[in-house]
């Protein structure tokens, strides 16, 4: 599917503080270099188990973190699973980057993202999208189970939208 970008501050902690000083350019030594390694495949193990927990069937799936971009490589069962794997990496706090490297067993039209702004909600979103505010269920089952309720979605996130049949 390619590389796609995400809020980097949106979504959930996946990082310690080494990170963000990192990112605001003070020179590190080795030794934090080494920290900040090992706090990346932390990140890449907690969005792996993250991925596992969501019973997102993926074989052997591998997350690199590298900076703000993570790679993912493995082989999804279907093309919504793939999406839904790079939603769950792309939408944790600290991921501005995802490099899609998945492949799929099962070939299928891609979906289409959309990346909530404040003040929208999902039937906002289907009305801009299917032209039917009604359709919200229709996003909300796209995004399940990262999304639990269709009335909790933040500014920043970004979501799938099926193509309409």
């Amino acid at each position: 599917m390619g590389i796609f970008s995400f809020i980097k501050d949106a979504g959930e902690k996946i990082f310690g503080k080494e990170k963000e000083k990192e990112e605001e350019h003070i020179e590190i030594t080795e030794a934090k270099k080494e920290i900040i390694r090992k706090q990346n495949e932390k990140a890449a193990d907690k969005l792996l188990e993250t991925i596992q927990g969501l019973d997102l069937a993926v074989e052997n799936p591998v997350i690199n973190i590298e900076g703000n971009t993570a790679t993912v490589y493995g082989l999804a069962d279907s093309q919504a699973i793939r999406e839904k794997i790079v939603l769950v990496i792309g939408n944790s706090e600290g991921i501005a980057k995802v490099d899609d490297r998945l492949a799929v067993k099962i070939e299928s039209p891609e979906a289409s993202f959309h990346t909530v702004e404040r003040g929208e909600n999902l039937s906002k979103i289907a009305k801009e999208h299917y032209s039917d505010a009604n359709k919200y269920t229709v996003i909300f089952e796209a995004n399940k189970p990262m999304l639990k309720d269709p009335d909790k979605i933040y500014p920043g996130q970004v979501l799938r939208i099926p193509r309409q049949e």
